[in-house]
């Protein structure tokens, strides 16, 4: 996912759909790879970006939302747990 304001990129992320077998089956989201460039940071624009992923995943019927970040970034970690995620 891109996000453009202009013809500027200011954000990406990534989204992949997995099965998830050991659920029934069911499907599995993985978001990854969130940036939003420094001049939108603050803006509200990453919690757009995570917000959509969670609605695409809801759409395609996953069972699970699951994001990866680097347990070395606790203000990603903080901004990932205000949008109600929780670290494992």
């Amino acid at each position: 996912i891109v996000a453009c304001l202009g013809e500027d990129i200011v954000g990406v992320q990534q989204i992949t759909f997995t099965p998830y077998l050991t659920h029934q089956g069911s499907w599995r989201a993985t978001i990854e790879g969130v940036r939003t460039a420094s001049t939108e940071r603050g803006k509200g624009l990453g919690s757009k970006l995570i917000l959509w992923a969670v609605e695409r995943a809801k759409e395609r019927g996953c069972h699970i939302v699951q994001l990866t970040t680097d347990k070395q970034r606790p203000d990603a970690l903080r901004f990932y747990e205000r949008l109600g995620f929780t670290a494992t």
